[in-house]
């Protein structure tokens, strides 16, 4: 057993997170986004909201300082709304344990798959709510 590891933070992630390099992306996708058609590496969580898995996940790993914006959400479609409460959610947790993070680089729906396809992998969550996609760039441990 260890200390001080989130209960929703599984074997099979915590190894995924061992394993990414700075640079490296991890998506958190809700329960309706095509993992495994986007990316080989698919980690399951399922029941597991985003924010929950935000907070275990960046207690364990820092985002990247030297890239502009090392959070990334899925932008609103054309003609579609989103809830501003959940961009408002992730941004609470991410505040929370890594103040003065930038505000999440938007990326259009499509442009988004393609970086999944090129990420570390993709944790496949309990979400259920629109646009509520989030990318993370793993970063260097701070000196």
């Amino acid at each position: 057993m260890l200390i001080g590891v989130s209960p929703v933070i599984s074997p099979e992630l915590l190894d995924a997170l061992f394993r990414m390099g700075h640079g490296d992306e991890l998506v958190l996708a809700d329960a309706f986004f095509p993992g495994d058609t986007c990316n080989s590496r698919v980690i399951r969580a399922d029941g597991i909201r985003i924010p929950a898995l935000l907070e275990g996940i960046l207690k364990l790993i820092n985002l990247d300082y030297a890239v502009p914006h090392p959070v990334m959400m899925m932008q609103v479609m054309p003609g579609d709304t989103a809830d501003p409460s959940v961009e408002a959610s992730y941004r609470a947790v991410i505040e929370g344990l890594w103040p003065g993070t930038p505000a999440p680089e938007l990326i259009e729906r499509f442009a988004f798959y393609e970086r999944t396809k090129k990420a570390y992998g993709v944790v496949m969550t309990g979400e259920t709510v629109k646009y509520g996609n989030i990318i993370l760039k793993k970063g260097v441990i701070p000196v």
